[in-house]
């Protein structure tokens, strides 16, 4: 009797490091901020979030990174199955890869669409794990894709039993589009109640959105202030495309202006960060410092150490006076630009701590 090998299923898998540096400025994020790589495996867009600072659930006040796998892909896409593996990676190799986690069983395209996370580590097993390397977290994280084939064809009597009717399996759960719909908003400003005039340019708002993410703005439409009945609000003391830039963020919970090259996205960063720290928009303050933190030059050290010390972010403040003080041609250099003439002039407190920082190491 003839026989025959039928593959039912194909299978797909994407290995990849991930790299958070300024791991420890992360820990100020709250428990549902997430970071997300995107990755296209088995014909799927997917994303990984990584909540760096994730709340246990016991009363010992730890704090664990986690991972979630999160299906992009629109409706109508081919049903799946995936899991996520993930283990802690020393860059050195002096250490071996931590114990792989995995989370499997994650359901796509069916009613039943899994939303599980994959608990890797806490953060103060992590800090004396020796895993972290100049305060960067490297993860291996591996996506493999189970897609199921279409039936094949057999001749009814090679067919011992009858199929299932699998009808059912149609309906496909999507992922969360909302800040997808809220960009919409703004930019077809549908039922705008609010209008910024910023270095003469115009922005169309909704008073609602933007007090439900900043305090400021809560204060000023719905807490008695004169803006309350206002229709137009002049934004003074700031760039036109840095108020663009916020406005999007406060709608999108993104800020694509970062993704440009480093030295244009630090400047951007540094000017959002004040825009961030006077609306209360903590997430986009944390954006702001990991971007400066990893993007210390000797011309962005001096004025992004000046930014550090009036806005009260210690950790960046701290990487910048140990990137200033590194060498003493690094201090001559950052001495020269303008960003020093700057810090000399509105943080000279500062300033007399840096050069005492300079002494000390030389000594």
């Amino acid at each position: 009797m003839a026989s025959a090998c039928t593959n039912l299923t194909g299978a797909t898998r994407l290995v990849r490091l991930l790299r958070i540096e300024g791991f420890s400025a992360t820990g100020s994020m709250d428990g549902g901020q997430f970071m997300t790589s995107r990755w296209n495996v088995g014909g799927h867009d997917w994303g990984i979030r990584i909540y760096p600072a994730a709340k246990g659930a016991s009363s010992t006040g730890s704090f664990w990174v986690v991972l979630q796998l999160v299906n992009n892909s629109p409706m109508g896409a081919t049903a799946c199955r995936a899991s996520l593996a993930c283990r802690v990676i020393d860059p050195t190799a002096e250490l071996k890869p931590s114990r792989e986690k995995i989370v499997t069983d994650y359901n796509f395209g069916y009613r039943d669409q899994e939303n599980r996370y994959l608990i890797l580590m806490s953060r103060d097993e992590l800090a004396s794990s020796g895993y972290l390397k100049d305060d960067t977290l490297t993860l291996q994280c591996t996506i493999t894709v189970l897609n199921v084939l279409p039936v094949p064809t057999i001749r009814a009597e090679e067919v011992p039993t009858t199929i299932p009717d699998e009808e059912e399996a149609t309906a496909v759960l999507l992922p969360s589009n909302l800040h997808q719909h809220l960009g919409e908003l703004l930019q077809s400003e549908t039922g705008a109640d609010v209008t910024f005039l910023v270095c003469g340019e115009s922005f169309a708002a909704h008073k609602n959105i933007l007090a439900a993410r900043s305090p400021v703005f809560k204060a000023e439409f719905f807490g008695g202030m004169k803006e309350e009945c206002s229709r137009q609000v002049e934004i003074k003391d700031m760039e036109a495309a840095t108020f663009r830039a916020m406005l999007h963020f406060i709608y999108t919970d993104t800020v694509p202006e970062l993704d440009q090259p480093l030295e244009l996205a630090v400047m951007m960063a540094q000017h959002l960060l004040a825009g961030a720290d006077r609306y209360g928009l903590d997430r986009l303050k944390l954006i702001c410092e990991i971007k400066l933190a990893n993007g210390i030059t000797v011309d962005t050290a001096a004025t992004t150490l000046a930014l550090a010390e009036q806005h009260n972010f210690s950790q960046l403040k701290a990487k910048c006076v140990e990137f200033i003080i590194s060498t003493p041609a690094v201090l001559d250099a950052v001495l020269e630009t303008e960003g020093y003439e700057h810090l000399a002039a509105s943080c000279p407190s500062v300033l007399a701590n840096l050069l005492k920082s300079a002494r000390a190491r030389k000594n």
